[in-house]
């Protein structure tokens, strides 16, 4: 079993941007077929809050990309289920949620899909404290006092995956649900000996001089991280302007690979001034982490970014419905559609 240890430090600071209001907006009044030469107008909600690991889209703007494929783009935020009802709605025209919750809402008949798996891992995490709960193996779970958000969380999910490697269920462990603004501090102040959330908010405690360890996810359970979204009607209806975006992602994406430093400082100057102050240290976290990990695989070296590995999936798929999170499983083949066949 394999562990990474990244010490790299970064404050973490979920600011939130003006979100645009939905409720006016109706499948009519989006994305107006462009006459003239005028550019088709799309609006994208990104799950969460406006962050600098949202980094490629921005510098898409930022960089004219998708100008250059006749793309006027607006972002708004929210949570990952209100994302995703917006697009199947055709409220919004893309989503960037979780890959997680774009399972749970497929399988309740949600009506979208996945046109570019942007983050190729999952972003959770086991974190602990090193020096009073040291953790070398999943084994070392039993009798520990574990946070999660939620019991629906992928968190959760991933948590139970690390104990049945150990052979070992939530049984054998004290489970408690702590919201996600305590979370954090629930494991600095000892009240629990290790929580189940975001492998980012290492780089958090490490900054802070916690004692912080980890053991990811991933190497457990087959997840993904944001992922782009759009509904079966829009893709129909509007190819060029599915596949434009994409295209355009995926040169924002090698941008930031490209000039990491610059992308940024001009990303945090611009969309997420919360930030301000943490260039270096985002900066690094985008190197160590984004380019490293999330953004790139050995999938995407052979098939270009956005790569939807359908075994991986399918993988995730099944394992939602081995931990009762979904009822019936379903073929990934009708929830991932591969950027190159757009």
């Amino acid at each position: 079993m394999k562990f990474q240890s990244l010490l790299r430090p970064l404050a973490v600071v979920a600011g939130m941007a003006t979100v645009a209001t939905l409720a006016a907006c109706s499948p009519a009044d989006s994305a107006p077929a462009p006459s003239d030469g005028a550019p088709t107008r799309v609006t994208i909600q990104i799950d969460g809050a406006a962050v600098p690991y949202y980094a490629p889209l921005y510098q898409a703007v930022e960089q004219g990309y998708f100008e250059d494929e006749g793309l006027e783009v607006e972002f708004t935020y929210a949570e990952a289920s209100s994302v995703l009802q917006n697009v199947a709605a055709g409220n919004v025209e893309f989503g960037f949620p979780n890959g997680d919750s774009v399972i749970t809402a497929k399988s309740k008949g949600v009506d979208v899909e996945v046109v570019h798996t942007t983050y190729q891992q999952g972003i959770g995490a086991v974190l602990f404290n090193e020096e009073t709960n040291p953790i070398t193996s999943a084994a070392d779970l039993k009798g520990k006092k574990i946070a999660v958000t939620d019991l629906g969380s992928p968190n959760y999910i991933q948590l139970q995956a690390m104990l049945a490697d150990a052979d070992l269920t939530v049984s054998d462990v004290e489970i408690v649900t702590v919201g996600s603004g305590a979370i954090v501090a629930a494991l600095q102040g000892g009240e629990v000996d290790a929580i189940a959330f975001s492998r980012l908010r290492y780089f958090a405690l490490e900054s802070a001089g916690f004692p912080v360890g980890q053991m990811l996810s991933d190497e457990f359970l087959p997840s993904f991280g944001n992922v782009l979204v759009t509904s079966p009607s829009f893709r129909e209806k509007s190819p060029e302007a599915v596949a434009g975006f994409v295209a355009a992602l995926d040169k924002g994406i090698q941008y930031v690979i490209d000039n990491t430093d610059e992308a940024t400082a001009t990303v945090i100057k611009k969309y997420a001034d919360t930030f301000a102050g943490q260039e270096e240290q985002i900066s690094k976290v985008l190197t160590d982490v984004f380019v490293a990990d999330l953004w790139q695989s050995e999938g995407t070296k052979e098939n270009g970014f956005g790569y939807g590995d359908l075994k991986r999936w399918q993988s995730a798929i099944d394992a939602q419905v081995s931990f009762g999170l979904i009822d019936e499983a379903f073929d990934a083949e009708s929830l991932v559609v591969e950027p190159g066949d757009l």
